[in-house]
């Protein structure tokens, strides 16, 4: 018999498989769409496009009318969204629609899906840890498994989209039957964006939760579209398969980074950043190297600052949401970390679309530098009495 919890946990995770299987499908689209290296970063960002109004959409409607009314249809157009992915190969317009409308489902089911676990689990660590699990894992199998389908088999662009369909006929299977945790009477008649964060806490919010949200995806997303193009020169005849086995790795380390974030409490979110700041530096050696193994000792620590970023994040935010407003303020801190998706982009245009992949290495030394210093200001004992307050506001 499948648990309440571990219906919707399962669904998180066939939706969070689905959102990366086209990352390392970049580079097949790349060559066959003559994407510049400006489109392809693009490509990965304009998810973020559609997700943050989504988030900001999404949390305060579950807020007023449930949870399952919102996540349910979202889940549904996760799988019709991979269907209409089959024809993205021949359009470079149908695959930032395709990406844009995935942004969508992810900013709903995420952020709602998050404040539902939580209801269920009732355990706002645990629930962190529970949430961090369902993510990572479906986030890094998605790539693993595209990577490998897309390098070795027919139908590069096709048959891994083919495959998350059928995973998600499990979560549509399962979804149905869990419960509504919102009670009508906790419902939250308030505005339609509300950013939920109680009046106490928005200072520490502000200058401590959003640095940290913002590095949740600022790691990976740098892993497994900036770092495989500058070392595709040297990854002849496998830059697929080695782009998804990157982003797997990145990903799947973010759910060992759970019980690591559980003993550092209040400093999981700048030890993120050192660890963050190190893995970016190690892949410039490997660039400068051109040693593209060292892509994989990068996604483990580029990985685990994702994971303690993201535990250490929704933990802070548990604890201080008001019941009513959990949905809101669970959709906030996703609006903020997905801003780190944007990050590739940023990079590219600062080294220039005529400087090819070379062009990433001064603005990527740059972001080294900064999420160093960021690690430094958050590892302050003042920085670190902020955390504290948010944690005790509620």
């Amino acid at each position: 018999m499948v648990s309440t919890v571990a219906r919707l946990w399962t669904a998180v995770f066939v939706v969070a498989f689905g959102t990366n299987v086209p990352t390392p499908l970049l580079l097949v689209y790349r060559d066959e769409l003559g994407l510049s290296s400006d489109a392809l970063t693009g490509a990965f960002g304009v998810y973020a496009a559609g997700l943050v109004p989504a988030l900001l959409l999404a949390g305060p409607a579950s807020d007023r009318f449930g949870r399952r009314p919102v996540v349910v249809p979202f889940v549904v157009l996760s799988a019709l969204t991979s269907l209409l992915f089959l024809g993205a190969g021949s359009s470079a317009e149908l695959l930032f629609v395709c990406r844009w409308l995935q942004g969508a489902v992810s900013g709903v089911v995420f952020s709602v899906g998050t404040a539902w676990l939580a209801e269920l689990v009732d355990d706002p660590p645990r629930a962190a840890r529970r949430t961090t699990a369902a993510l990572s894992a479906g986030w890094a199998l998605g790539p693993c498994l595209s990577g490998v389908l897309a390098q070795w088999l027919p139908w590069p662009t096709a048959l891994p989209y083919l495959v998350h369909v059928a995973l998600m006929i499990v979560g549509l299977v399962l979804i149905p039957r869990v419960p509504e945790t919102l009670a009508p009477e906790d419902r939250r008649r308030g505005r339609w964006v509300d950013l939920g964060v109680p009046k106490p806490a928005r200072v520490p919010f502000a200058l401590v939760v959003v640095p940290i949200a913002i590095g949740v995806f600022t790691f990976p997303a740098t892993a497994v579209t900036v770092l495989p193009l500058l070392l595709t020169p040297a990854m002849p005849e496998i830059a697929v398969a080695i782009t998804g086995f990157v982003a797997g790795v990145t990903l799947l380390t973010g759910t060992l980074a759970p019980p690591l974030a559980r003993r550092l409490g209040t400093a999981a979110g700048p030890a993120g950043f050192g660890i963050g700041a190190a893995g970016f530096g190690l892949a410039l050696l490997g660039v400068a190297l051109h040693a593209w193994p060292v892509l994989i000792p990068t996604a483990v620590l580029l990985g685990l600052a994702y994971g303690l970023c993201l535990t250490g994040g929704l933990t802070m935010v548990g604890e201080l949401a008001d019941p009513t407003a959990r949905g809101a303020v669970t959709a906030t801190f996703y609006a903020c970390a997905y801003l780190g998706f944007a990050v590739p982009l940023l990079l590219s245009v600062i080294g220039g679309a005529d400087a090819g992949a070379l062009g990433f290495v001064a603005p990527l030394t740059g972001l080294t530098v900064l999420v160093a210093v960021v690690a430094a200001v958050l590892a302050t004992p003042r920085a670190r009495a902020a955390v504290g307050r948010v944690s005790r506001v509620g």
